[in-house]
């Protein structure tokens, strides 16, 4: 029996919350609904009371467990801060105490964040059964342990539309996607990692809803501006509801599945006037919370301002490092389309001041509508996370290949131990460690009108290619998901090589590199150019220096060693791609 209880009802904006052995707050904001229903099982729907603040709130009797959703007028609809649905974004919510998920049940592996080597991978193709369970019980993840990796990120959970997607388009940002299945078997993968001594990151997306399924934006229009962005509507962070409502989702999803640190999609993308920056006071938030083991906050931010991931900024520990990609990607493989338009006119330049600043886009002269940015060469080098390939880098090609595609084996392999050796934060893509060849084209479960806009708005972003996206996989077919699964038998030829190089260089990589990149850097990075495509890297740090000498082009020079060189590591032969790293006193 589900009964109302209209006493001592908290000043809560969001959710479904315990409020005892039995009890529930529920309030929704939606200042310009007059009235709101809530359904509760098959009890008689209860009217809400709507307070001043524009809050709809009930308290209730009821099992943890039960159906519960809204309703103006209308069909009933899931709650936007719902923890569990019953079945995808259009399915009622259930009311659960995330307290009892079990999170934290096994010990973080608490790494600081200049440890971290990330692998990152989506949970729909990480297995061919693309759940949670799957994932905690791979022989994958093991192997990931295995050879050197510290830490996983998974790509965004939240609940999206359909049954399979990338997870970017999350209209209910607080419940895990329901084809993964429950909140308990999250938990149980996370719990998982962290006995391989996995630290576990989630990437989380607050800059815009999917376009199907957010009811908010007809329940509640003042959560947005009347302005829209490349994705859907903007967000009106200047709001305290609204910051609370992602705030609170960021929290509960280190609260209660116990995770080591967030990826903050897009935060450039988040514009707000307000100070602190929604984002500042995010980082904040958590900075001032006892979790009681070490958080870590990464964000993804394409302005290339760097305040907010100065350490003396005491905010976030790193920023992904697009440009690196860009300028080595481009070199390679002499693309020009989309983003990497603004790195043709000299990507080995592009590159080399990458690797010695962080960054390249620093606030200097370049082409029309290229300059951005801020200094970055003060930064120390683990505030940049360095890349080869993410999901982006492969999705956002009209048959999703990846770089090993492109460039061939013996190019990628050196390009792979070279970001593995570098000062800076190396992040992989799921099967990167095997060389893996498989694509992983965007994809998504849209059809009707939704679907076309978006195939024809992925069609426009390769117009500069020579097929001009015609060629483009189908995203909507069920089929294309089963393509991105990384691991498929037989694996690579050459996987046990790509295995061992990748233990290889991250053994000597905790073992000495890391010590020395610890003792700080003791003046300007040096990189100059080897041949066409090549470089020397000479990263200069108080207990030595690091040189990196990596060949992409058959027959580039084979410097001489310089004197008091001693060698650490060496990938191919004279005349072949190549990669050496030694260490000068």
């Amino acid at each position: 029996m589900h009964t109302r209880d209209e006493t001592s009802i908290t000043p809560q904006v969001w959710g479904a919350r315990p409020a005892g052995p039995g009890r529930w707050d529920i309030a929704l904001w939606a200042p310009s609904t007059d009235s709101l229903t809530l359904h509760l099982g098959d009890a008689v729907p209860l009217p809400m009371l709507r307070g001043a603040d524009g809050v709809h709130r009930a308290r209730v009797q009821a099992a943890e467990g039960t159906r519960y959703a809204f309703s103006t007028t209308g069909a009933p609809f899931a709650d936007p801060a719902s923890l569990h649905q019953e079945a995808g974004v259009e399915g009622w919510s259930i009311l659960r105490d995330p307290s009892r998920f079990g999170g934290g049940a096994t010990a973080s592996p608490a790494r600081p964040f200049d440890e971290s080597v990330i692998c990152e991978l989506h949970i729909g193709s990480f297995t061919p059964e693309g759940t949670f369970r799957a994932a905690a019980h791979s022989p994958n993840l093991k192997r990931l342990a295995d050879i050197g990796i510290t830490a996983i990120e998974i790509m965004p959970l939240g609940q999206f539309p359909g049954t399979r997607g990338w997870g970017y388009d999350s209209v209910l940002p607080w419940a895990p996607q329901h084809t993964y299945g429950p909140p308990e078997d999250l938990v149980a993968l996370v719990d998982a990692a962290h006995r391989l001594g996995l630290s576990v990151y989630l990437d989380v997306v607050f800059n815009h809803f999917g376009p199907k399924g957010a009811n908010l934006e007809q329940l509640c229009p003042e959560f947005f501006l009347d302005d829209s962005n490349d994705w859907g509507r903007k967000i009106d962070f200047r709001r305290p509801e609204v910051r609370a409502y992602v705030i609170g989702c960021a929290l509960h999803w280190l609260h209660a599945y116990g995770f080591d640190g967030l990826r903050l999609d897009a935060v450039h993308s988040m514009e707000d006037p307000s100070d602190p920056h929604v984002v500042v006071e995010l980082a904040q938030t958590i900075r001032q919370t006892d979790f009681g083991r070490p958080i870590h906050l990464v964000a993804e931010d394409s302005s290339n301002t760097v305040g907010w991931y100065d350490p003396a900024a005491g905010l976030f520990d790193a920023t992904w490092d697009d440009d690196y990609h860009h300028a080595l990607h481009v070199l390679l493989t002499g693309e020009s389309f989309g983003y990497y338009k603004a790195f043709v006119k000299d990507p080995g330049a592009d590159l080399r001041l990458a690797l010695r600043d962080g960054q390249t886009l620093q606030g200097q002269p370049r082409a029309a509508g290229q300059s951005k940015g801020e200094p970055s060469g003060h930064l120390p080098p683990h505030c940049f996370v360095n890349f080869n390939l993410n999901h982006d880098h492969a999705g956002n090609r009209p048959k999703g290949e990846r770089l090993i595609s492109l460039i061939g084996a013996d190019r990628a392999l050196v390009a792979h131990a070279f970001l593995l050796s570098a000062p800076y934060t190396p992040l992989i893509f799921m099967g990167e460690e095997i060389g893996s060849r498989r694509p992983f084209p965007w994809f998504a479960d849209y059809t009707g009108k939704i679907a076309t806009k978006m195939r024809d708005g992925r069609v426009k972003q390769f117009e500069d290619l020579p097929g001009k996206g015609q060629d483009m996989i189908d995203p909507f077919d069920p089929a294309t998901l089963s393509l991105a699964w990384p691991y498929a038998t037989p694996e690579p030829g050459d996987a046990a090589l790509w295995l061992e190089v990748t233990r290889t260089v991250l053994d000597l990589r905790r073992e000495q590199l890391l010590p020395l990149f610890r003792s700080g850097r003791r003046r300007e990075f040096q990189i100059t150019p080897l041949g066409k495509r090549g470089l020397t890297a000479l990263w200069h740090f108080r207990d030595g220096t690091l040189q990196a000498d990596i060949a992409f082009d058959l027959g580039n020079p084979e410097p001489e060693p310089p004197p008091g060189y001693q060698p650490l590591y060496q990938l191919g032969q004279a005349g072949t791609p190549r990669f050496r790293l030694g260490r000068l006193a």
